[in-house]
């Protein structure tokens, strides 16, 4: 993490001043968020009950952890400077990490969303009995669904957060996290209701609630195991949240095609995990022939771009190459 007369990189990438504080603030509440889940799932736990709902809640809390710490990890590993094996650097990790989590919500997502069909269709039928605390007996289930509302609200702030940051970091996997967070409300809602159920005499409503928490964790494991994949078989580059493709790619060029010595251009871009490698091909005027000295400018003017472009290669060529870029057009609008 950058200090006072330090500067946060990724790999041999500098990162700007802005990307330097959002990495130092990520982390941060990466830390405030796994001190906030020991605090949830003791809490949690301590109320488990006989609620298929609360133990779907509480699991999910326990992987509520995969996220933040794949962060926390992959953070450090990616600052590593490339090496004569690993020439690239090891922005990598942060894809491993998020395939990591996302297998990790999938199988138990499919697991839980069996396990609360099972009790379902079985009709079981579960209890939840009283406890006394301070000389007081009351209803168990008022202190699950206390629990619930007490969990509920700070991941939506933590998530709010930790999403603009996502942004600043191009950071998928701190996005995945972020989203999680932002929607954990709905497991806290959802397993007290299932518990209210269980008091009003809907023994279904409990299971239903777990169908429900279970379905959602599945479906985060579903959708970050196929960015995870995406993002590891080299798909074309996308914004940190996987809505569309990057601008940057057309940033760049539009940018070598307004150059005076160029007829036409073409990139491939891949996204290493926080930053870019750029494979620029251009066709140069057949007035013109570019000198060392043009490439290299063209070059450096594509890295200032953005700082996210860590490797930029420009390739002069006499037509484009079709098969390297498939689907993709060059900025006067032709192939």
């Amino acid at each position: 993490m950058s200090q006072a007369g330090k500067t946060a990189r990724f790999g041999h990438t500098e990162l700007p001043e802005e990307q330097q504080a959002a990495l130092r603030k990520a982390i941060k509440w990466e830390w405030i968020t796994i001190a906030f889940l020991v605090v949830a799932v003791i809490i949690v736990y301590l109320v488990l009950g006989n609620s298929q709902a609360m133990k779907a809640a509480w699991i999910e809390d326990l992987l509520s952890f995969l996220p933040p710490i794949a962060f926390l990890v992959a953070s450090r590993i990616i600052r590593r400077a490339p090496t004569e094996q690993h020439p690239y650097g090891f922005h990598r990790s942060v894809g491993i990490a998020h395939l990591v989590a996302a297998v990790a919500l999938l199988v138990m997502g499919g697991y839980l969303v069996v396990d609360s069909g099972i009790a379902l269709i079985s009709a079981e039928h579960p209890t939840i009995g009283g406890i006394t605390l301070f000389g007081q007996t009351f209803w168990l289930g008022w202190l699950m669904i206390g629990a619930m509302v007490l969990t509920a609200a700070p991941p939506v702030y933590l998530g709010r957060v930790k999403m603009k940051l996502a942004k600043k970091l191009h950071d998928k996997v701190l996005y995945a996290d972020a989203d999680m967070n932002k929607a954990d409300w709905m497991t806290g809602l959802a397993a007290a209701i299932g518990v209210a159920g269980i008091g009003v005499g809907w023994w279904w409503a409990d299971s239903v609630a777990a169908l429900v928490i279970s379905a959602s964790i599945l479906h985060d494991g579903i959708r970050n195991l196929r960015g995870a994949v995406g993002g590891l078989v080299d798909t074309r580059a996308r914004t940190y949240d996987d809505s569309e493709p990057n601008p940057l790619t057309d940033r760049i060029d539009a940018y070598l095609s307004g150059l005076d010595w160029v007829a036409k251009a073409a990139s491939r871009v891949r996204d290493e995990g926080h930053v870019f490698h750029v494979e620029s091909f251009v066709v140069p005027n057949k007035e013109l022939t570019p000198s060392m000295s043009h490439l290299e400018q063209a070059r450096k003017a594509c890295i200032e771009m953005d700082w996210k472009v860590q490797d930029m290669v420009i390739v002069p060529v006499a037509e484009l190459p079709e098969e390297f870029l498939p689907g993709l057009t060059t900025a006067g609008g032709e192939r």
